[in-house]
C-alpha cells in the first residue's frame, strides 16, 4: 500500500483530478477524452466525469465541434495568485530588469522544483522565440547552468545523491549525460561560483548562471542569461556578463527555507 493511500487525509478523486489537469503542456495543449485516458492511465469513463466536472468549475474550457478540452482562464489566475505569492519574484524583479537592459540579453530567474529547474520570471531578447518567453518551462536541473550553480551550494552528501538520482535525458547531440562528467563541471562550479553549459537544452545556446544564496550559504534559485554562442565566445562572456550575472545574484536576498 502506498503512502498516499495511508493517508486518511488524502483524497484519491482529487488526486486523480490533478493528474488529468498535469496531461496539459506545451506538446499537448487539446485532449480527447481517449488521449486524456492514455496519457493518465486512468479509465476513459472516469476521465469523462472528471474532465466534465473540470470543464463544469471552469478549469477546463471544451471545443464545441472537436469535443476536446484545453486549460481554460483559470490557470491564469492560478499563475497569477502565484506570482504574488512568491516574495522572491518580487524581489528580484527590478534587478532582473536592470540586468536584461544592460545586457540587452534573455535573462531569467531560475527555481530548482524536485529535480528540475522551473523558469519562475523570464525577460527576453529581441531575438528570444515565444517557447523562451514564457515563465513556468521545466528543465533537468542536472543538465541546466542554473540547476549546477545550485546543486554546487548543497552539502556533499546531498549533492552526491542528485547527481546520482536525479534524471538526466540528452535534449539535444551535445546534452552531458554521463553522471561523472556531471559531477566533474558541478565541482568546477563550487570552486568558481558560476556556471556555463553549451548546447545543453538547445544547440549553439550558451547558459551562464549563478546562484542566489542564503545567509547559510545555500540555494535554491539563480540568475541566468543564455546568449548564442555564434555571438559570445567564453572570453567576452566572462568580461561582458559574468561580473553583472554575480553581482545581481548577490543583491537579491532570499527566503531561508525550512
Amino acid at each position: 500500500m502506498t503512502k498516499t493511500k495511508q493517508n486518511t487525509l488524502f483524497v484519491s478523486t482529487l488526486a486523480k483530478g490533478l493528474r488529468l489537469l498535469r496531461a496539459f503542456d506545451e506538446t499537448h495543449t487539446e485532449l480527447s477524452l481517449t488521449k486524456l485516458a492514455e496519457i493518465t492511465g486512468l479509465e476513459k469513463s472516469a476521465v469523462q466525469r472528471l474532465a466534465n466536472t473540470l470543464h463544469l468549475e471552469g478549469m477546463l474550457d471544451k471545443d464545441a465541434e472537436t469535443r476536446r478540452y484545453r486549460p481554460s482562464h483559470a490557470w491564469l489566475r492560478l499563475a497569477y495568485a502565484y506570482y504574488w505569492s512568491d516574495a522572491l519574484v518580487a524581489r528580484a524583479m527590478p534587478k532582473l530588469i536592470d540586468l536584461s537592459r544592460h545586457l540587452g540579453e534573455t535573462v531569467n530567474l531560475a527555481e530548482l522544483s524536485g529535480q528540475e529547474i522551473i523558469y519562475a520570471a523570464r525577460l527576453p531578447c529581441k531575438r528570444t522565440t515565444f517557447a523562451a518567453s514564457v515563465p513556468g518551462r521545466t528543465v533537468p536541473a542536472l543538465s541546466t547552468s542554473a540547476g549546477q550553480c545550485i546543486l554546487a551550494t548543497f552539502p556533499e552528501e546531498e549533492r552526491t545523491a542528485a547527481i546520482r538520482d536525479w534524471h538526466v535525458h540528452a535534449q539535444t547531440p551535445r546534452t552531458t549525460i554521463d553522471r561523472a562528467e556531471i559531477a566533474r563541471q558541478i565541482e568546477i562550479v563550487a570552486e568558481t561560483g558560476h556556471a556555463i553549459t553549451h548546447g545543453q537544452m538547445i544547440l549553439s545556446e550558451v547558459g551562464i548562471a549563478c546562484a542566489i544564496r542564503g545567509p547559510d550559504g545555500r540555494a535554491w534559485s539563480a540568475v541566468h542569461c543564455s546568449v548564442s554562442e555564434h555571438s559570445w565566445d567564453i572570453a567576452r562572456i566572462h568580461e561582458e556578463i559574468l561580473p553583472w550575472l554575480q553581482d545581481t545574484a548577490n543583491a537579491i536576498q532570499p527566503l531561508l527555507r525550512p
